[in-house]
This record gives C-alpha cells, structure tokens and sequence, in this order.
C-alpha cells in the first residue's frame, strides 16, 4: 500500500514492523515477512544511514528502534498507523499478532 511511498515493499514491512513492535531485529524481521535476511539487512542500513532508526547492541543482537530525534517521526508513524486500519485483518493476525510469551504448560490448542 505504502510500497510507492517508500520504493519498495521491503521498507514498507520493516516500518510497519517497527511500527507495530517498536524494536526488531533483522532475522526477526525476515522471518516474519520470509524476505531474504541480506535484503532486510540492506534496507535496515538504509533507514540508519537516514536517520529514520538507530540501532544498538544487546549482546551479540543488533537491536532497531526508532531514532527519537529525527525530525518527521510522528508524521512517518501516524502515517503507518493510518495504514494498519486498510490491511486486512488476515495479514494483522499472520504478521503482526505475534505471541510475546510462551503457552501456559498444560493448556489445550
């Protein structure tokens, strides 16, 4: 939907990732979306390099996250929060509904 927008549909993902979830990873990302790592990886460093995400270490991870001082954050996540109400309700639950934490032991399917 945003894919004109931001050149492909890659960025759109990783954004609507961020979005959602307010930090990833790059596998984590590629896995949900099943998009090749190095092409995330790519677009990951293309948003770094323009400010639009940091990234930090924790361990042996390198951590996304939203840049707090880049000048267009709002816009850009009001604009992708504006997004999620026209994607349809098969894609929220397969992408962006992940379990956080583990099933109870014991609980049924």
């Amino acid at each position: 939907m945003l894919e004109s927008i931001f050149g492909n549909a890659t960025v759109e993902k990783v954004l609507l990732y961020l979005q959602n979830y307010n930090e990833g990873y790059a596998s984590e990302i590629a896995s949900t979306f099943s998009v090749d790592l190095s092409t995330v990886q790519k677009q990951l460093k293309r948003l770094e390099d323009g400010g639009i995400i940091v990234s930090q270490t924790k361990g042996r991870t390198r951590l996304f996250l939203w840049n707090p001082r880049y000048p267009f954050r709002k816009e850009l996540q009001s604009l992708l929060e504006k997004s999620f109400e026209f994607l349809p309700e098969s894609d929220i639950k397969k992408f962006y509904r992940k379990r956080q934490r583990p099933r109870r032991a014991g609980k049924p399917l």
